[in-house]
């Protein structure tokens, strides 16, 4: 009869502690949605960059001049902050950080790296996003309505859920590359990057 020897005790700092929290299918669920929710930024930030024909015509593309974000952003015609968001269209600081945004949360949900960076930028950038789309309001400024199917809840808001989720459960390193990254010397020097 063999003998078990007793496990050492892990602590709560390390990556064995961290998946001993949530059981291993919920984990791989977890990563499938981390994937998808990648492919929600990734394809856009292609379309919008090279001008693939599904968004944004080839002509338009950001590699031809093209800005990525004034079409929606000359188009916001509701909440508090409409004018502000008009202002912005065809600003190009607006479209660097726009696309560093919708590329760097595409990259790092696909690949399952960064997702700390991740659980603070991509609810940012939904907070964004959902300010100029202003859920609450009924009508826009024109008076036409909104046909808004929620006030307060809506893609954006469940997007952030799911990237804060994500980085919590360390769903990287499931279908991932987020334990490789994790033992990186630049994550080991800025663990925060993690």
């Amino acid at each position: 009869m063999a003998v078990q020897q007793p496990s050492r005790p892990v602590s709560l700092a390390t990556p064995e502690a961290e998946d001993a929290a949530v059981p291993s299918t919920a984990l791989r669920v977890l990563a499938v949605v981390r994937i998808a929710t990648g492919m929600v930024f990734l394809w856009p930030f292609l379309d919008k960059a090279l001008g693939l024909g599904y968004s944004t015509a080839s002509e338009n593309a950001w590699v031809r001049g093209g800005s990525p974000a004034e079409g929606y952003l000359s188009s916001v015609t509701v909440g508090p902050l409409e004018s502000v968001f008009q202002s912005w269209a065809g600003v190009a600081l607006v479209d660097w950080l726009y696309m560093a945004g919708m590329g760097g949360l595409g990259i790092s949900l696909v690949l399952g790296i960064g997702l700390r960076v991740t659980a603070i930028a991509g609810p940012l950038l939904m907070l964004t996003l959902w300010l100029s789309m202003y859920p609450p309001a009924r009508h826009a400024s024109d008076g036409t309505p909104t046909m808004s199917t929620n006030p307060l809840i809506d893609q954006h808001v469940v997007f952030a859920g799911v990237m804060v989720a994500v980085a919590l459960c360390s769903a990287g390193r499931v279908y991932g590359l987020g334990g490789w990254w994790e033992r990186t010397q630049l994550v080991r020097s800025f663990p925060w990057l993690r």
